[in-house]
């Protein structure tokens, strides 16, 4: 946990960096397709995920060093071959982990977060699961296990495969000539995460291009059908724990009104997206029918609203910097308590950022969790060593984000409301 702390506390920089240059240069070139809520959103979701990754919030069934010491018939030792060797394998696992999540019912709850934007940029790359607390597919490894990758050389391999998926998710890069037959690129990846007919369920890699060539899923980008982003059952919410458990809501709640047994078990492992007979038409949710003909959500907001978010997601990423960086110090059972302030927060302003009348609620509880950790520690986990107001700071902090969520769901929302209504 605290070496993948440190790690994340090294690329949370780099990926911003990167997000808000691309803002700039879609502003310059005057093709933003980067709106500042969405990416709040977005970030916002990255930060769940990467609190629930250092958290250790996940179980294994299977793992990778047990494998390895029942099966291996070789042990390498850490090299360049052997991290060639994982990271090959590593991709061949990521396709088919990645391809199963589109096809199969309670799969997609855990990915249908990451194509939840209507938008298609770098920040959308943040969004990943916390609804993912299961690995199932580490027998998917079984060929590096078998040549004898050492575990340590996954672990590492690991986070360096994901962080390689950040950069081709951008509209600003066409296609890339004879790169286009070899590594997935921006272009191979807006047909993955568009929702167009012609595009649905396509180019499942992640680094190489080919393993969609050889099992038959690779499609190209075509000139003449622009790729429409998002998920056909739109999440039409900003608050990414909520989109976490959105599909996993509908199997539930399926599940339970499915009239035949083998509907009730069997709707779990269906194609995703299926649902009992007739249960569109007796249960119907919202669903986009002609993708060139639908509203993207949240588009109207106040520019206040939206400052105050960009804010509030900054504020939250200095919170988990601190976090990451003091796992140790804080320690167990705190660790968990930080976290649950750190969703909290996050549930709190995206609340606010959908407009919800109940953001006023998740933000008193927000006051109350950190009200109640100051008064049982006298300290934020320690901070005061390094800065001796610090309890005044995030008190003072937390007192003003209260009343300005107050302002808003009380005066800012309605005002909003009214100016567009004589516009």
């Amino acid at each position: 946990m605290e070496e993948y702390g440190k790690i994340l506390i090294i690329a949370m920089p780099i990926f911003l960096t990167l997000i808000v240059i691309e803002k700039l240069y879609g502003i310059y070139k005057k093709d933003d397709t980067a709106p500042l809520i969405d990416s709040v959103s977005s970030i916002s979701s990255g930060i769940t995920n990467s609190v629930k990754d250092v958290l250790g919030l996940s179980i294994t069934f299977l793992s990778y060093e047990w494998l390895v010491s029942k099966i291996a018939l070789q042990h390498l030792e850490p090299s360049i071959l052997s991290y060639c060797i994982g990271f090959f394998v590593i991709d061949f696992y990521g396709y088919w982990s990645h391809r199963l999540a589109h096809q199969i019912n309670f799969l997609w709850n855990k990915h249908a977060i990451h194509h939840s934007s209507e938008e298609f940029n770098l920040a959308c790359a943040l969004r990943q699961p916390i609804a993912s607390l299961v690995n199932l597919f580490t027998f998917l490894l079984i060929p590096a296990a078998l040549l004898g990758v050492p575990a340590s050389v996954i672990a590492i391999t690991l986070p360096l495969h994901l962080f390689l998926q950040f950069w081709y998710h951008t509209k600003h890069i066409k296609k890339m000539g004879f790169l286009e037959h070899i590594i997935v690129t921006p272009s191979h990846h807006r047909v993955h995460h568009a929702i167009n007919p012609e595009y649905l369920d396509k180019n499942h890699s992640q680094i190489f291009i080919f393993w969609d060539k050889l099992f038959g899923t690779f499609q190209e980008e075509l000139d003449d059908v622009p790729p429409v982003f998002g998920i056909t059952r739109p999440a039409n919410t900003w608050n990414p724990i909520r989109i976490n458990f959105q599909h996993l809501s509908l199997l539930i709640k399926d599940a339970w009104r499915a009239e035949n047994w083998k509907d009730k078990l069997t709707i779990w492992f269906k194609p995703t997206g299926w649902r009992p007979e007739n249960f569109e038409e007796k249960y119907p949710v919202n669903k986009i029918e002609n993708v060139f003909e639908f509203d993207k959500y949240g588009t109207q907001n106040s520019s206040k609203l939206v400052y105050w978010s960009i804010a509030q997601m900054l504020i939250t990423l200095l919170f988990v910097s601190y976090l990451f960086d003091n796992i140790a110090k804080i320690g167990l059972p705190n660790i968990f308590i930080y976290g649950f302030f750190i969703l909290v927060t996050i549930y709190s302003y995206t609340e606010l950022m959908d407009k919800s009348k109940y953001a006023i609620f998740w933000e008193g509880l927000r006051f109350a969790t950190v009200v109640s950790i100051i008064a049982y520690y006298g300290d934020w986990f320690g901070l005061n060593h390094v800065f001796s107001a610090s309890n005044y700071i995030i008190l003072a902090y937390l007192s003003l984000s209260f009343l300005i969520t107050v302002y808003f769901v009380t005066i800012d929302f309605k005002t909003y409301q009214n100016q567009l209504i004589k516009s």
